[in-house]
């Protein structure tokens, strides 16, 4: 059976093993390494979306994922599944939202900036703790809430 086939199979679990990357306690990482990561996850996700509706330019690509994955739109994301979120994932949120950091947008308020980091931070760790479908879910009730349009 193809790997991709298997339902244990996890991209994140090949990386880990082909890179021999050792376990690590979700717990010990900081707020802004779970955003890091989940910048990116949450991104991958939305540009998936897009191509999967079919074939345009580069240009018009960027355009429709610039209008999801900037932190004022991340930011009403945030602010709409802050209801939805269990509770740990609530609680993740607060420290990604209430951590300091170094910069933030130019095109947003500070206060949207720091709700986009939490929902990266969620995001973050939702990829690290292999809980896509719960991913998915969160952004499809966005979608469907009309919060943003996929």
């Amino acid at each position: 059976m193809e790997e991709s086939l298997n339902k244990d199979y996890s991209f994140l679990n090949e990386i880990k093993s082909r890179f021999c990357l050792k376990e690590v306690d979700i717990r010990t990482y900081s707020p802004l390494t779970l955003a890091f990561i989940g910048d990116c996850f949450f991104e991958i996700i939305v540009r998936t979306i897009f191509v999967g509706k079919g074939n345009k330019s580069v240009n018009a690509l960027a355009k429709d994922k610039n209008l999801i994955v900037n932190a004022k739109t991340q930011s009403m994301i945030a602010d709409f599944l802050l209801d939805h979120f269990n509770d740990e994932e609530k609680e993740i949120y607060r420290k990604g939202k209430n951590t300091k950091t170094q910069n933030h947008s130019k095109s947003a308020a500070y206060s949207e900036y720091h709700k986009a980091t939490g929902l990266e931070a969620v995001y973050g760790y939702l990829y690290l703790t292999n809980q896509y479908d719960r991913a998915l879910t969160l952004l499809k009730l966005a979608s469907d809430a009309k919060i943003i349009e996929i």
